[in-house]
């Protein structure tokens, strides 16, 4: 929001506005208006056809969050009755087909039109590099020692920012302790090394947006790959994993276990590094293991707890889940176990309905049967 008002040299708030839980900078006057997807599916709640907008653009669209596929379904939905409402959505690496199929339109059959922007990319090289056991004959893998060795390389290579892609955050205060041991080549000490990751505080998050006139390396969970664009960076290593959260039935728990990425997520990656100039992406496992994984990310809805699912469809008045038009419907097995969840805990009764403990449960931001528990307490 505040580099759209810039372009347009208007002060934020005026004629752009942003919108996210408990900040909103939007005025009556305000025409372009930026939020979260949680925020928009809430005003579904009091503007049921989204009246207030003409034109909606979805973007990364590719995360497959639970928010963006309820949205995605509930505006297919909502296009038949509003053919005046113009819809655009945006992604580097999305599966375009699918999602022109799933908008196609219901009189014709046509598929929604697909249009490719090329980007003002420069070339990146890739270079695959394994990681080694170390020489000890333990037959671990020093992720940190690889890692600093690989900044090294780099930082003769020439000038300009790094950005390392780490699973959890305690990777990244092992790295950063790593490499404040180093003399990276070049800059000697002087080298700028900042954490980036959900739970900082947007003061330290900010950071990376400060301009700076020495070498930075940022390392960054996955909250790099498309919530936050680092700028200024040259050169990308690539650990290959992330922290991806997996609802398992049999132990009835959400896990987060470290799982490799999708090719597309590793192929988003990559792309931070050619923004500014031609790019090295060095990635920390070989090209057939990138070549084997999954082309796209598992959608959200494939992984989690559905009793959270169920509970915001009948909140938001969605209908039966069954009925939604999911881009990616969830399995027969898994809703019905997610409805035997809500009914242990009493959010709904014998008929499928929302009973007032599950209206209350419905506006807690936590799994259900957390939510069940704070509202006992």
């Amino acid at each position: 929001a505040a580099r759209l008002a810039d372009e347009l040299r208007v002060p934020l708030g005026s004629a752009v506005g942003f919108k996210v839980r408990f900040t909103d900078t939007t005025r009556p006057e305000t025409y372009v208006k930026l939020m979260t997807d949680g925020i928009l599916l809430a005003e579904t709640q009091q503007d049921r056809f989204l009246n207030q907008y003409d034109t909606l653009i979805i973007d990364e669209a590719h995360e497959r969050s639970l928010n963006i596929d309820f949205l995605l379904g509930y505006v297919q939905r909502l296009l038949s009755a509003r053919r005046d409402l113009r819809l655009i959505i945006t992604s580097a690496t999305i599966d375009a087909q699918r999602f022109a199929a799933h908008f196609a339109c219901p009189r014709t059959g046509r598929p929604a039109p697909i249009v490719e922007v090329s980007g003002r990319g420069y070339p990146i090289e890739i270079r695959y590099q394994p990681l080694q056991a170390d020489d000890e004959g333990t037959g671990d893998v020093d992720l940190q020692r690889t890692i600093a060795d690989t900044v090294e390389e780099l930082a003769r290579s020439g000038p300009g920012d790094m950005l390392v892609f780490l699973p959890t955050e305690r990777d990244i205060r092992e790295t950063a302790k790593t490499l404040r041991g180093r003399s990276i080549p070049g800059e000697g000490r002087q080298t700028e090394i900042l954490p980036l990751y959900a739970r900082l505080s947007a003061s330290e998050q900010n950071k990376i947006f400060e301009s700076h006139g020495r070498r930075r390396i940022v390392l960054a969970t996955n909250v790099a790959e498309s919530s936050l664009t680092v700028p200024n960076i040259r050169f990308v290593i690539d650990t290959g994993t992330a922290r991806i959260s997996r609802y398992s039935p049999r132990r009835k728990v959400q896990r987060l276990p470290i799982e490799a990425v999708s090719q597309a997520s590793a192929d988003q990656r990559a792309g931070r590094c050619g923004r500014v100039g031609p790019g090295i992406c060095v990635r920390l496992y070989g090209e057939e293991d990138y070549l084997a994984r999954e082309r796209f990310a598992t959608p959200e809805i494939r992984r989690t707890n559905l009793a959270a699912v169920i509970l915001q469809t009948k909140a938001f008045r969605l209908g039966a889940i069954e009925e939604f038009p999911f881009l990616d419907p969830p399995r027969a097995d898994a809703i019905q176990d997610g409805y035997q969840t809500l009914f242990e805990l009493g959010a709904i009764d014998d008929g499928g309905e929302l009973t007032e403990i599950g209206r209350r449960l419905a506006r807690l931001p936590v799994d259900p049967r957390i939510g069940r528990m704070i509202l006992a307490a």
